[in-house]
């Protein structure tokens, strides 16, 4: 597999990630063993988990997969932090909780560091220099390598990468920002993409997919018992993206997939893994099967033509202020 730089960083990852939301819950340690084979003998390094992930199962499972499966050496291992499980508050970027979680994440995955550490989310009642002082600390000490954050919008990002590069005293640029990306959700050109690619900043799209729906899977108004859209806790996940607009869209990729002889779920990963600014699209998959789908769209590139075609259907409006002014 074609590996590619993280941002404006020497890291180099995989052009496709592996996900494990699932791990731990819906992906036993049987079926995540053998996506991590799959991935691996495919030539994938970049492994992708959260400490919320299965409530700390999905890091357990990889940290298990790496002390008897695949090395360690092989693999570039990210993680997020700042979840919690509390109503009244769904994030904590305090340095305390970060780095304490920091600490258990190492313990679940059987590791002395990460490759890449996460901020999972903004957190509007910590003082974001706090926030970054934890991944300088993070870095500092070797318990993660890079750093990054998530699901940060436009302004959030530019704050935080700024001032990491502007502040006195040896600070750890931000290599990567991981949000969701499709060619059903292309909300983040408006604002975090341009900054990601003046900042140098890595993007690492997740659900490229459209939480499963431009596989095709859910036309005709159908919803396979095996899939995600039929499952209790991940129903409401898909749910928006089954609207009159997405449908349209999904129209459009299956016949793109029909004129290059491939199937829907490689021309919509193929269209977001070669965005400007993209690094590697995270997939998660439910066994080996859909991972080895995934995977085949190594050998494709799709033509400009289905592209403009592709970026015509499903253009995200950008009205005044979103748009930089100089180009209206």
């Amino acid at each position: 597999m074609e590996q590619r730089h993280l941002g404006r960083t020497g890291l180099r990852v995989s052009r496709i990630g592996l996900g494990t939301l699932t791990w731990g819950r819906d992906t036993d340690e049987h079926d995540a063993a053998d996506l991590m084979k799959t991935f691996w003998e495919a030539g994938g390094t970049l492994v992708d988990t959260a400490d919320v992930y299965g409530d700390g199962e999905a890091e357990y499972l990889l940290g298990r997969l790496m002390d008897g499966l695949v090395p360690r050496r092989d693999l570039v291992v990210s993680t997020k932090a700042g979840s919690v499980p509390d109503p009244d508050r769904r994030f904590d970027t305090s340095r305390g909780h970060l780095l304490a979680a920091l600490d258990a994440s190492l313990s679940r995955l059987g590791t002395d560091y990460v490759d890449l550490w996460h901020v999972h989310a903004f957190d509007p009642d910590t003082p974001l220099e706090e926030t970054l002082q934890a991944l300088d600390l993070a870095v500092a000490s070797g318990r993660a390598r890079y750093a990054a954050v998530s699901n940060f919008c436009g302004w959030q990002l530019a704050k935080a990468a700024t001032w990491q590069l502007a502040a006195p005293g040896t600070r750890t640029r931000l290599a990567a920002t991981q949000l969701e990306y499709s060619l059903l959700q292309r909300g983040i050109e408006r604002e975090v993409l341009p900054a990601a690619l003046d900042l140098g900043i890595g993007l690492l799209p997740s659900s490229p997919l459209g939480r499963g729906v431009l596989t095709g899977k859910y036309r005709g108004a159908t919803t396979p018992p095996d899939s995600r859209g039929a499952s209790e806790h991940l129903a409401p996940f898909v749910a928006p993206y089954l609207d009159d607009t997405a449908g349209r869209i999904v129209d459009a990729v299956t016949t793109a997939a029909d004129g290059l002889a491939v199937t829907p779920l490689q021309v919509a990963l193929a269209w977001v893994r070669d965005r400007p600014g993209v690094a590697a699209p995270i997939v998660g998959a439910r066994n080996a099967l859909q991972l080895t789908a995934a995977l085949s769209v190594e050998t494709l590139s799709l033509p400009d033509e289905i592209c403009r075609a592709l970026d015509d259907v499903s253009a995200p409006v950008h009205r005044y202020p979103d748009h930089d002014w100089s180009t209206l």
